[in-house]
């Protein structure tokens, strides 16, 4: 057995790290557009639109941190991600790395992933009822 694959017994944590690093970086966008923290630009109430991004942002972000509902979260948040990529990244320009799209991107195809892979280790859908 190549030490590859020996590497394999691994797979569920290397995907919990991949889905706890991508909620808690997730979670913070939310925090800057409602609590303004980590600082942020912008200033004055949310439109509508924003606010419902950021909520899910936040709350989203949590549950996946946790690994509750973390499929279906996944799905949704994939496509808040693609939304928001359409809406507010490709009109400024055709290049990610010049419409700052780089990130919404990301997030995106790291949360289709986990809608196909599951969670990982460590969450809590992986719990037994009894």
């Amino acid at each position: 057995m190549s030490t590859f694959e020996r590497l394999s017994a691994y797979r569920p944590y290397g995907l919990a790290a991949l889905r706890i690093i991508t909620a808690l970086l997730f979670i913070e966008h939310g925090t800057m557009k409602l609590f303004g923290f980590p600082a942020s630009q912008m200033s004055g109430p949310l439109p509508p639109l924003m606010l419902f991004a950021a909520l899910l942002e936040l709350v989203g972000g949590i549950l996946i941190l946790v690994g509750l509902l973390t499929r279906p979260l996944a799905f949704l948040l994939a496509g808040q991600m693609a939304v928001a990529y359409f809406m507010a990244h490709a009109p400024n320009s055709f290049f990610p790395a010049v419409n700052q799209g780089d990130a919404a991107i990301l997030f995106c195809f790291v949360f289709l992933y986990l809608f196909f892979s599951g969670p990982g280790a460590f969450a809590v859908d992986n719990r037994k009822l009894a």
